[in-house]
């Protein structure tokens, strides 16, 4: 194959090619949101039963509050004293920390669609196209002339 030939080839297969590459874009971008929320809530704790006995030389007493019940007797010269702690539930105040987390994820696409649009009509295309309509109209007349001219043929015919 001569060298001449080899490029007419090669100039050839190049003319087929596009004449500029289709590039799609593809960005993904993700946005997180992050809200703390201090709340103020209320848990409860237990206190644990507690008995405890004294005994002492001393006169009577007794003692109560809403945690636990004292109870002192005297037997036998001896002051003998009870101490037990009754099961309460106290709420406590506690500061508890809520996360909010919200995320938006943006997805811009660029997508490159062939559109064929047809180019306009040279001169010669649109003389064909008024031509041919143009002759349509005329091919319409002269079959309403051959008409014409057949019935009064006709017509001439009759009356002889």
């Amino acid at each position: 194959m001569k060298p001449s030939a080899l490029l007419a080839f090669t100039l050839f297969l190049a003319a087929c090619g596009t004449a500029r590459p289709v590039l799609e874009s593809d960005s993904t971008r993700v946005e997180v949101k992050t809200v703390v929320e201090k709340v103020i809530d209320t848990a409860y704790v237990e206190l644990p039963v507690i008995v405890e006995k004294v005994a002492t030389l001393d006169t009577a007493s007794v003692l109560e509050n809403k945690y636990a019940k004292s109870e002192a007797i005297v037997s036998g010269g001896v002051l003998t004293h009870s101490l037990a702690t009754k099961p309460v539930r106290e709420p406590v105040k506690v500061e508890k920390e809520i996360v909010y987390r919200d995320s938006l994820v943006y997805r811009d696409r660029v997508v490159k669609e062939d559109i064929y649009i047809e180019k306009e009509l040279t001169f010669w295309q649109k003389f064909r196209l008024k031509l041919c309509s143009w002759t349509l109209v005329l091919i319409v007349i002269a079959i309403l002339y051959l008409l014409f001219l057949l019935f009064n043929n006709f017509l001439k015919l009759k009356r002889l």
